[in-house]
Parts: C-alpha cells; sequence; structure tokens
C-alpha cells in the first residue's frame, strides 16, 4: 500500500524509521518540513530532511537525535576560535552533506534532486521529499510589548525555547509550490500519516503550502494522525508552547480538532494509553482513535508504534 508521511524531524524521524521495518520501504515516502532551513557559515542547511534520511540510514546519532552518530566537532571548534558562531552545532561529517548540498544547489539543481542523491548514497531504500523546492522560513515572534522576529533555528537551538511564543510567520508560504514529486506522492497515496511532530512549527509549514493543501483536500487516502502530546506534554520539543500560542488544548482532543479544523479527511488518530479516557470525545468528531503506548524511546518502541498505527489503518 503506498504510504505518505508528512514529517518534521525528531519525531517524524523516528517514526519514519520504525514504519520502514514494518512494511516494504519503497512503498513509503516522507514529505518533510523544509521551514527550518537555514544558511550558516556560507552552507544550506536542510535540518528536518537530514535527520529523516540519517535515522532512515541507521546513521543519526540516537543520544542528541541529529546529526552522524560518532561525528566530532573539530571544524567547530576552529571557527568558534575565529569567532564565528557556533550555536548551531555541525559535525565534520554532517558538514559534508552540507558542502554537498550547497555546491549541488549552485550548479542549479533542485532541493529535491539533492535530498534524493543524498539518500541514495546512505542507502536509504524510502523516498524522502522537501515539502517544496522554493524557499519558506518558519519565524517565531517573541517577546512582550513589540515582538521581535527569530528564525526557528535561532528561537528552538540558540535560544533553547525559553520564550513564550507570541506569533508564527510561514514567511514564502504562499509563494511556495509543492514539487512534481510531492503531488504525485499524494494524489498516488492510498493512506498518509501525519507524524508526531509538532502541529504548528513542524507540520504547518507543510500545510501552509497551498498547493499541499489542496491536494489533500483531493485525496481519498484516510488521513491519520500519530499524537505528539501524551499525557498533556509533548513528546519531543516546545509543542506545548506552540499549542498554547494557536489557542489549542495541550491533549489528544486538543489536536483532533485543531488537523480536523484544517483538513477534511483525518480519519484516525493514534494516542497514548494514558490518554485513553479521551477516546470517547475524540471518536465523537468522526476520527477513529488507535489506543497503545506510542513513547518512542529505543528501536522496538518505534515497531511498536509503526505496528500501532498501520493496523489503525485497516479499520478506518
Amino acid at each position: 500500500m503506498r504510504t505518505v508521511v508528512l514529517a518534521g524531524g525528531v519525531g517524524g524521524s523516528k517514526f519514519l524509521w520504525g514504519l520502514a521495518q514494518e512494511m516494504e520501504p519503497e512503498r513509503l515516502t516522507a514529505v518533510v518540513n523544509t521551514g527550518d532551513d537555514l544558511e550558516l557559515h556560507g552552507l544550506r542547511i536542510s535540518p528536518d530532511v537530514d535527520i529523516v534520511t540519517y535515522s532512515l540510514a541507521d546513521r543519526v546519532d540516537g543520544d542528541r537525535g541529529w546529526g552522524f552518530a560518532g561525528d566530532t566537532f573539530s571544524c567547530m571548534e576552529v571557527l568558534g576560535s575565529y569567532g564565528r558562531p557556533t550555536w548551531f552545532r555541525l559535525g565534520d561529517r554532517d558538514l559534508a552533506t552540507h558542502i554537498f548540498r550547497t555546491d549541488a544547489l549552485r550548479q542549479g539543481q533542485r532541493p529535491t534532486q539533492v535530498a534524493d542523491a543524498v539518500r541514495h548514497a546512505l542507502g536509504v531504500r524510502v523516498r524522502v521529499l522537501p515539502m517544496t523546492d522554493d524557499p519558506v522560513g518558519t519565524y517565531v515572534l517573541v517577546g512582550d510589548g513589540v515582538p521581535r522576529s527569530l528564525h526557528f533555528q535561532e528561537y528552538l537551538v540558540e535560544r533553547a525555547a525559553v520564550d513564550e511564543v507570541r506569533g508564527v510567520e510561514y514567511r514564502g508560504s504562499g509563494r511556495a509550490r509543492p514539487t512534481p514529486e510531492v503531488l504525485t506522492a499524494l494524489a498516488e497515496a492510498e493512506t498518509i500519516f501525519i507524524a508526531p511532530s509538532n502541529p504548528v512549527a513542524s507540520i504547518g509549514p507543510i500545510l501552509a503550502v497551498p498547493g499541499i493543501l489542496r491536494q489533500l483536500g483531493k485525496s481519498s487516502a484516510p488521513i491519520i494522525v500519530v499524537c505528539p502530546i501524551v499525557g498533556g506534554r509533548s513528546l519531543k520539543g516546545p509543542t506545548d508552547k506552540f499549542l498554547r500560542w494557536a489557542n489549542v488544548e495541550v491533549s489528544p482532543l486538543g489536536v483532533a480538532r485543531y488537523y480536523q479544523a484544517i483538513l477534511s479527511g483525518v480519519r484516525g488518530m493514534l494516542i497514548d494509553r494514558m490518554d485513553e479516557a479521551q477516546t470517547a470525545a475524540i471518536e465523537a468528531l468522526g476520527i477513529r482513535v488507535g489506543v497503545g503506548e506510542i513513547v518512542m524511546q529505543d528501536a522496538e518502541a518505534k515497531r511498536r508504534v509503526a505496528r500501532l498505527a498501520l493496523t489503525l489503518r485497516e479499520t478506518v
């Protein structure tokens, strides 16, 4: 069955890895957020695409959740001695990806072509597609009074997400177009999963691309959400802060209402056993609920969540 996953970084990569173990990888496509892409040290960096690709290649650093396992940071140390910013840590092996990407883009290749070349080089059988080849930037407004704007990576990494979210902008999204590869994947999908990624900061930029939202509206494939909230808390990162800014209850029910307001095809939702009491309220929205342990702390847990999601797919 042809399956598409809309995904952000760490949470999306874990879910995708589990799915790739439980189904034919060639029938799985990841449409990945590029709203937090950035340029540093003259290099084009695509954090979520890289995290997803490294994870599917079994090369990701499991402790950090990003970058290559066993990487070193000698280049960052020398850059720091030159007075260059090092708040966004780039490993020496990771830098090779960014050098390759930047050079290929300068030669006229599309980001989609670069992502495909990287995943092939790393032996990844799942197709990894940037959500668009056009520039889109996620910016977070912070501060009291007149808010100031921070690129998402500045907010998340440099400032460790300490600020309350006052606003979110997906700059360039209105002009961005989905690639032919993304449109084809969505048109041919028999199931569409939304990974347990931040609904506002990771999935939001994908859905903010008008052509993607239109294609999802045309699709007859059921959309199944893997909840990023367990017991009133984010599975990863400051998801709760972004949901509160969007006036969304930090709960599976809140997430279900949020996605249902944007997408017409939400037919299923996988939630944690800790939140089982919300099943009836979510199903009252017309969304079939699957319940299980969905925290993905190790390889078996990732496979378990994938199996739960695939089982739910058979019932919607």
